[in-house]
């Protein structure tokens, strides 16, 4: 009994603190730096580095990685974020980037087009696309 709760404990403690990869299409060779991570994801930074227009997108609202992105890469909490949101999409400056349903998804999508910056957990990826930055 013990040692089911023990990992019980520490699996569920594992799973809090799940890497987060950012990820690129592999033809993708611009140089991104944190900051530059956090405004593409805020809308502030459209383009990458090479002069290609950057395409975010999240997971869906509420999921265990992107509540991790949100606190570790743009420092705000989900509901902070969905403020920030509505106020931008309110005031007609801004939308938030499109939501996929799964790592599965965004790792698609992003092994398909150069234009695409996406997160997923780390364990998800894959050769199809190309890691930039673990959190």
């Amino acid at each position: 009994m013990k040692l089911a709760l023990l990992f019980t404990l520490l699996s569920s403690t594992v799973a809090v603190y799940a890497d987060v990869a950012v990820v690129v299409n592999p033809s993708n060779n611009s140089e991104i730096s944190d900051q530059d991570i956090a405004r593409i994801f805020l809308g502030k930074l459209k383009k990458f580095s090479n002069g290609d227009k950057a395409v975010a997108l999240n997971l869906k609202f509420g999921s265990e990685t992107r509540n991790d992105f949100e606190k570790k890469v743009l420092n705000k909490s989900s509901r902070q974020i969905k403020a920030y949101w509505s106020k931008l999409v309110f005031s007609g400056k801004g939308k938030p980037p499109p939501e996929l349903v799964s790592d599965k998804d965004i790792l698609a999508l992003v092994s398909a087009d150069s234009n695409v910056i996406a997160y997923v957990d780390a364990a998800s990826v894959d050769a199809s696309v190309k890691v930039i930055k673990t959190f």
